[in-house]
C-alpha cells in the first residue's frame, strides 16, 4: 500500500453493535462494549497508516428515541469510558466531542469539556460524534453565524461555525453493518469524501479488512464536482 495517497482524515459510521451482540447470544450493551473496544483497535490502525483525524458517530440525535433502559446503558457505558476507559487514548491522542451537548447530563458535559482540555495538542484527533446530527450542526452554525450580526453566510464563516472547526473534511467515510446510506453524518462536511460500505458489523472489523477499504480509497479518482 502507498502511503502518499492515503487519507488523511476518515469517518466511519460505527453499525452492528446490536447485531453482533444478538448473533453470539448477548445483550444490545455489550454489543456496544465491544464496539468500544473495536475503536481503540481502529484508532491505532488509523495512526499506523498517516490518518490524522477520525471521526466516529456514536450516538446520533435519533438514537435517543431508543429503548429507555437501552439508552441509560449507553449513558452508563459514555460515563464509564470518559471516566477511565479513554486513559491510555488520552495520552497519545487529541479527544474531541461532536454533538448537542446540553442533552448529557451536567457531569457526563464537564467529562467531556476535561478530555479534550487534558488531550490536547496531539498530531491525531479522534472526534465522537455524540447526540450528533448532521441538519442539526448545520441549523447551530447557521444561527451561530446569525447571532454575529452578519447579513449574509459564507462558507467560510459556516466552516468556523461547525463543532467540526479547524478539523478537516473526512476524504473516506466507512459505513459498517450493511446499510447504504450516510444517516445524517457529517453532512456538510461529507459533500466530497470517498465512500465505502460494507456487511461486517462494527465489532467483528478486522485490520486486513480496513486496510482494504483504505486500498480502495487509492484506486479511486476523486473529482471536486460532477
Amino acid at each position: 500500500m502507498s502511503e502518499n495517497k492515503l487519507p488523511l482524515s476518515v469517518g466511519i459510521i460505527m453499525d452492528g453493535n446490536r447485531r453482533y451482540a444478538k448473533s453470539l447470544g448477548l445483550s444490545a450493551i455489550e454489543g456496544h462494549r465491544l464496539g468500544a473496544e473495536k475503536l481503540k483497535e481502529v484508532v491505532g490502525w488509523a495512526q499506523a497508516h498517516g490518518v490524522q483525524c477520525l471521526f466516529v458517530y456514536a450516538f446520533s440525535t435519533e438514537n435517543w428515541k431508543r429503548d429507555p433502559r437501552e439508552v441509560a446503558d449507553l449513558l452508563a457505558l459514555f460515563e464509564k469510558q470518559l471516566s477511565s476507559g479513554l486513559d491510555d487514548l488520552a495520552k497519545k491522542i487529541s479527544l474531541r466531542f461532536m454533538g448537542e451537548r446540553s442533552r448529557f447530563p451536567l457531569h457526563v458535559q464537564e467529562l467531556m469539556k476535561r478530555r479534550e482540555q487534558e488531550s490536547e495538542g496531539k498530531s491525531f484527533t479522534l472526534a465522537v460524534l455524540l447526540s450528533y446530527g448532521g441538519r442539526a450542526e448545520i441549523l447551530n452554525a447557521v444561527n451561530t453565524v446569525l447571532e454575529q450580526g452578519k447579513e449574509q453566510v459564507t462558507e467560510t464563516d459556516m466552516a468556523a461555525a461547525l463543532w467540526s472547526a479547524a478539523l478537516p473534511d473526512p476524504d473516506l467515510i466507512i459505513r459498517t453493518g450493511g446499510e447504504q446510506r450516510l444517516s445524517n453524518f457529517l453532512t456538510w462536511q461529507s459533500v466530497y469524501s470517498e465512500l465505502v460500505f460494507t456487511d461486517t458489523l462494527w465489532p467483528a472489523l478486522t485490520k486486513e479488512e480496513f486496510e482494504n477499504h483504505l486500498e480502495l480509497f487509492q484506486e479511486r479518482k476523486r473529482n471536486f464536482g460532477v
